[in-house]
């Protein structure tokens, strides 16, 4: 039976995909898992896997052309089976749904297939887990598990997170279409070995026990466009995918979203002790004052769910779990929000190192829809570039953003004396359909409290 690759939905606001370039050429055998194309979304460029198998028997889209999503890609099939019929239609061919972002990829359902010769790496007997400072054990095997013996169906974050967290997929019972394993079923056993006390920073120990942290980057610039005496007066340039959506929804969050703005003064030398003391101990950590504010933001939202809420139309959704949007800078000039998930829930460490994974694959624009998609509080920090205070546009439907500006020594008046102080900027943009100034000023209260008193990060 012939599988249909399709162009996928990456995200909600995706309404077309390029095809940058094909990874598998016409004839090549195809097994479940393997990387077919890479294409661009309106926020990344990933690849798209095949779920089925066969031969490549037609590529329908060359590279470098855009097309809307769900348009035919490519078919794979067996080696004689007639598809002339599917190629004729494919102009009229349309999905009857849509495919859910990296977990149902664009191809339909899977023929049965012989199992690929692939090994799956062994996982070690205990781990190191970085947010609680404790150990995963090998995990038990599951009654059934997943692929029947050969190649384990799982989507690529699914296998990202598996491998950072020594868990082996074999033994990881999946619950997408066709036993896949997706992101949640590994994060579930993940879960699973996270009630082992948590420990303070601590300075790392010797062995192989602790992963080395990636090396911090500088934040993206966009490319420079000098003016050149004697060109031509102007050249317009077709809009990124990227930049198109940026367009749009800018246009959907400033013209109907009504805006407010709050700004309050956070008074930062305790964050600046933490912040050194934690990397003292830490030498690879690399602790930012974004990564406390990231944790200090979703533990003001615990207590405050009145300000982690969206507006849903004749609704207003209160959200019950905590995920904040880290504004990113990508190196072409559009801007992506990676999401870190549950932010309430992970420790300092845990938050920082994800940041600075998921912004160093964000300037790459490598990340997977499930990683920018999906958060319901963001934060937007231009304090690294020296900007002292700024004013962000909400990014719907969530119902607030904080822009945070620089960390800077500036005199203050504390008791009647002048004196050399810490200070940092925050203002809150609020949807005045879902936060009124009065909750938006107890969230900032709250947060001001938080960075003032980090010791609250610790619970």
């Amino acid at each position: 039976m012939a599988n249909r690759l399709l162009m996928p939905k990456g995200s909600d606001t995706m309404t077309e995909g390029k095809v940058l370039k094909w990874l598998k050429k016409e004839g090549d055998a195809i097994s479940p898992g393997d990387a077919l194309v890479e294409i661009e979304t309106d926020k990344v460029d990933m690849e798209v896997e095949s779920v089925g198998s066969g031969v490549l028997r037609r590529i329908l889209i060359p590279d470098g052309k855009v097309v809307p999503v769900g348009e035919l890609l490519a078919v794979i099939a067996g080696p004689q089976e007639d598809i002339s019929a599917l190629i004729a239609a494919a102009g009229q061919w349309k999905p009857a749904a849509t495919h859910a972002a990296a977990e149902k990829l664009a191809t339909e359902k899977p023929v049965s297939a012989p199992p690929s010769a692939a090994k799956p790496a062994a996982a070690p007997s205990v781990v190191p887990l970085p947010a609680t400072g404790g150990a995963i054990p090998a995990v038990p095997p599951p009654a059934h598990p997943a692929g029947g013996g050969g190649r384990v169906l799982a989507s690529p974050l699914a296998r990202r997170i598996a491998k950072e967290s020594g868990i082996e997929l074999s033994r990881v019972v999946g619950s997408g279409p066709g036993g896949r394993i997706v992101r949640s079923d590994v994060e579930r056993v993940v879960m699973e070995f996270q009630t082992a006390p948590r420990k303070p920073f601590a300075p790392p120990v010797a062995g192989p026990a602790v992963a080395p942290a990636r090396e911090a980057r500088p934040a993206a610039a966009p490319p420079q466009r000098p003016i050149v005496p004697g060109g031509p007066d102007f050249q317009d340039e077709p809009l990124s995918s990227m930049r198109k959506t940026i367009a749009a929804r800018l246009t959907q969050s400033l013209g109907p979203v009504p805006h407010f703005f709050l700004t309050i003064e956070v008074d930062m030398k305790r964050a600046k002790e933490l912040r050194e003391s934690a990397n003292t101990l830490d030498a690879e950590l690399k602790l930012s004052y974004n990564d406390i504010i990231i944790k200090a933001c979703a533990a003001a939202l615990r207590t405050h769910g009145e300000v982690n809420a969206s507006f849903r139309g004749d609704a207003i959704r209160y959200h019950n779990r905590v995920h904040i949007g880290m504004a990113v800078a990508t190196e072409d000039g559009g801007l992506i929000t990676p999401v870190i998930r549950d932010g309430g829930r992970k420790s300092l460490q845990q938050i920082s190192r994800e940041a600075k994974e998921l912004a160093g694959r964000a300037r790459n624009r490598k990340l997977l829809p499930e990683e920018y998609t999906g958060s319901t509080f963001s934060v937007s920090n231009l304090g690294m570039m020296g900007i002292e205070e700024f004013t962000a546009v909400i990014n719907p439907p969530e119902g607030a953003i904080l822009a945070v500006g620089a960390v800077v020594e500036k005199p203050v008046v504390t008791e009647g004396r002048i004196e050399v102080g810490l200070r940092c900027r925050m203002t809150l943009s609020c949807d005045h359909r879902v936060i009124d100034g009065a909750t938006g000023a107890r969230f900032l209260q709250a947060l001001k409290q938080i960075l003032e008193n980090p010791v609250y990060l610790a619970f």
